[in-house]
C-alpha cells in the first residue's frame, strides 16, 4: 500500500499538525496582537474558537442567514415600494 516512497507517511502527516507548529502559531497571533491591542484589551491574545462543523455547513449557515436579511427587508414592503426599489437598481444593470 505505501509503495516505498513515503507517500502514506505525507497523508497522515497533513491530518495533524504538531505541538510546534501549534506553538509558533500562537507566538505569530500573540505577536500580531501586540500589533493591534488597545490599552483596554487584555495582553494575552485571545484564543481562536474553534468551530467543528465543515467548511460546507458554515457557508450554508452563512448563506442563509444572507437570505433571511434580504428577505426581511422585503417582508413589509408592499409592491409599489418594491418597484420604486428595485427598478433603479435594474437600471444600473443595464448599463
Amino acid at each position: 500500500m505505501d509503495g516505498g516512497d513515503g507517500s502514506a507517511d505525507l497523508v497522515i502527516n497533513k491530518r495533524f499538525v504538531s505541538e510546534a507548529e501549534l506553538e509558533e502559531r500562537r507566538k505569530r497571533r500573540q505577536e500580531e496582537w501586540e500589533k493591534v491591542r488597545k490599552p483596554e484589551d487584555p495582553e494575552e491574545c485571545p484564543e481562536e474558537a474553534y468551530d467543528p462543523r465543515s467548511l460546507y455547513e458554515r457557508l450554508q449557515e452563512q448563506r442563509e442567514k444572507k437570505q433571511q436579511e434580504f428577505e426581511e427587508q422585503f417582508k413589509f414592503m408592499d409592491i409599489d415600494e418594491m418597484k420604486t426599489w428595485f427598478l433603479p437598481m435594474l437600471q444600473f444593470l443595464v448599463l
